[in-house]
């Protein structure tokens, strides 16, 4: 085993369970996969043997050595790098790929965001989070846990929270539970790409004070009187649907 950087966030997943489990849920056979991290290759090398093409994105360089080394994965195509630096589309894969990844906690929002830029380039992801990003991501209205990530990715994904996963099955063992989570592309996003910059900017005000009543969150903000009708604005955000957010945008 080599020695972890606290720095990157690695966890490696080592429980051959968990690794099969994954595999029976995930549809793998002639697909084209993009792992983000694949770290030592537990689960790589379940899916590298059944795939028509795969690339892994991986920013430690001892474990690209690793990688390059594993007896079932000599052919196996490892960028080196950040994978939020790349775009899909430019990678030697074919489009749209399938995403899977034992996603760092810390970097686990930006990586949705990125898959969020890139639509166009994957089929759907399954992503390793830590359970309490999942329990934000998937979060129902009027819950503690839904706010402004619930309904910025809400807007363009459907999330699913498949399986809880406990933190010995890890080295090293985290402190918190994880969840392995199923994202999927809404066929039509709820916000124009042109709007998005708008939607972030009035969803982030709206949660940045979400125990005030829009009408005082949102006071600098001028809305048609279609909206205002349409919108009771003496409600706190966490009472609206992220149907009711995007219905904001002109």
């Amino acid at each position: 085993m080599l020695k972890l950087k606290k720095s990157l966030g690695q966890n490696f997943l080592i429980d051959k369970n968990i690794i099969n489990k994954i595999i029976s849920l995930v549809e793998i056979q002639g697909k084209s996969i993009l792992e983000i991290g694949p770290g030592e290759g537990a689960l790589t090398e379940k899916i590298f043997p059944e795939v028509k093409e795969m690339i892994g994105v991986e920013i430690d360089p001892l474990l690209i050595d690793k990688l390059k080394n594993h007896e079932l994965l000599k052919n196996l195509n490892v960028i080196k790098g950040d994978v939020l630096f790349y775009d899909i589309n430019e990678l030697p894969i074919t489009n749209p790929v399938r995403v899977i990844g034992n996603i760092p906690y810390n970097i686990t929002t930006p990586i949705i965001f990125w898959l969020i830029e890139q639509l166009d380039y994957w089929e759907d992801a399954f992503l390793m989070v830590q359970k309490e990003v999942a329990n934000r991501l998937v979060a129902k209205v009027s819950t503690k846990s839904y706010g402004r990530l619930t309904v910025m990715v809400g807007a363009y994904i459907d999330i699913k929270s498949k399986f809880i996963i406990p933190p010995d099955v890890f080295i090293p063992k985290p402190k918190v539970d994880s969840a392995f989570i199923h994202l999927t592309k809404k066929p039509t996003p709820l916000i124009d790409d042109n709007k998005y910059i708008k939607f972030n900017k009035i969803v982030s005000a709206s949660f940045n004070q979400r125990r005030k009543m829009l009408k005082n969150s949102l006071k600098s903000w001028e809305f048609s009187d279609q909206i205002t009708e349409r919108i009771n604005f003496s409600r706190r955000p966490e009472t609206l649907t992220i149907e009711e957010f995007a219905s904001m945008i002109e």
